[in-house]
Order: structure tokens, then sequence, then C-alpha cells
């Protein structure tokens, strides 16, 4: 069986280097960036599982790398942080990482962290030709595109939504108006198996909450079934890539 290959992304070279003997002693292909330029060649040259990304990068800026492979990838990030990088940390979710470690950090968290996110994110994903037009749904004034990982608001701004929010969003979407109990949703998310960030399908679903509703704190689009679950309360439409016509979800 062909080993995952895990782009670290470090400026320092013992962190770089530690992060290699940890993960290749688990038998994952590691292959190292000490900066930003050449990340995204990499990720063009070989099939990337997951990367860790510093948020620090020298004079760089790993906030936005991160961006940058959004726009081309849904790859699982995992944000490298200082303890004290509370915001940062809190952006770079927000921007589309879709976990976290902060320094200095446990050889074993690494791991459960990286096992935990490759169980869930599957094989490797190919970069996303942003020339090429994508399936997009709309929904109360919101445009998503599931492949890109992009979302843009009612005032036509872009948001990013991490890879487990837009599984999430996208089970929604493909299910308007219908009730959908918490463990159907942990199975068509990914089944049991949640990073420690996302303990409960209802915490996922107050993040969710918090970057699409109007008002998160009285919810009208993802409402809540007692007893049951959740449920997409509004309309959905579905716009196939080079159609000209477009139907209802």
């Amino acid at each position: 069986m062909q080993k995952a290959s895990i782009l670290v992304v470090e400026d320092e070279a013992k962190i770089r280097a530690l992060l290699r003997n940890v993960l290749e002693s688990e038998g994952f292909n590691v292959i190292e960036s000490k900066s930003g330029d050449d990340v995204i060649d990499l990720m063009a040259s070989h099939p990337i599982a997951l990367i860790t990304l510093d948020i620090r990068l020298g004079s760089e800026n790993g906030l936005d790398l991160a961006r940058q492979i959004r726009r081309i990838s849904s790859v699982p990030i995992i944000m490298v942080t200082g303890q004290n990088d509370v915001i940062d940390r809190v952006a770079g979710l927000e921007i589309g990482a879709d976990d976290y470690i902060t320094k200095p950090f446990h050889v074993r968290e690494v791991i459960a962290r990286v096992r935990s996110l490759l169980r869930r994110a599957g094989p490797p994903p190919e970069l996303h030709d942003t020339s090429e037009e994508s399936q997009r749904y709309l929904f109360d004034g919101l445009t998503a595109v599931p492949d890109r990982l992009e979302i843009t608001d009612r005032d036509g701004k872009d948001s990013s939504l991490t890879s487990g929010d837009f599984k999430l969003l996208t089970v929604f979407l493909e299910r308007p108006k219908r009730v959908l109990s918490r463990d159907q949703l942990m199975d068509l998310t990914g089944g049991q198996d949640w990073s420690p960030l996302d303990r409960t399908i209802d915490n996922q679903v107050a993040r969710l909450r918090k970057k699409i509703e109007r008002n998160p704190s009285e919810p009208g689009l993802i409402k809540t079934v007692r007893g049951v679950g959740y449920t997409l309360a509004c309309e959905v439409e579905l716009v196939q890539p080079s159609e000209s016509s477009s139907k209802s979800a």
C-alpha cells in the first residue's frame, strides 16, 4: 500500500525535523517546505494527503498561505501555532483549516490528530482548476461551491468554511426540508470519528450557524427539531456547471 504523503510547512529546522521523524516513524511519507514559496508547486507534483502549516513562517503569513491552498484544494490542514496565538488560531479555522496543534506539542497528539483527519478525509483530493465552473447551491441569498470550499455571503463577500463545515452544509443542501437525526448527520459527514474540536454534531451545527445564519442566536436556516435532530428550512437551487438552466433540490 502506498504511503500517505504529508507536507510539513515549517521554517524552524528543529521542529521540521521533529515532525518528519515522528510522521515517518508512523509510516507516512514526509515532504518538507521551509517557506510558502513552493507549497503550491509541491501540491501539484505530489498527491498530498494532509498539510501541517506553521502559522508564522518567518516574515510570511501562514494564514495567507492557507487561503491560497483553500482556493485550489480541500486537503486537510493542521495549523501549528504558539500557545498565545488564540486569535490567529480562530482565524485559521475560519479560513478553512481543519485542526491545530500548539507549540510545544506532544508527538502522540500530532499523530492522533493526523490519523483522525486522514480517516475523515479519505483519498488525497485533486487540485481544483479555478478557471472551470463548479456545481453550486443557491440558498437564502448565499452561494455555496462545495468543490472549492467557497461560500459567498449575502453582501457578495467570499467566506471560507472548514472542510468539516462544508461536509455538514452539503449534507443539508442535498436534503433541504428533511429532518435529519444526529446519528444520520454523523454518518453522512464521515462517521463517528470526529476530531477533538468537533466533539458532537451539536457543536458542529452551532459553528456552522455562526457562519451562515442571519441571526445565529435565532436560527432560521438550520432549525432544531426537538428530540430528533435538525433540518435546513429554506429552498435550495442547484446550478450545474455549463448549464443555462437550473433545478431545485
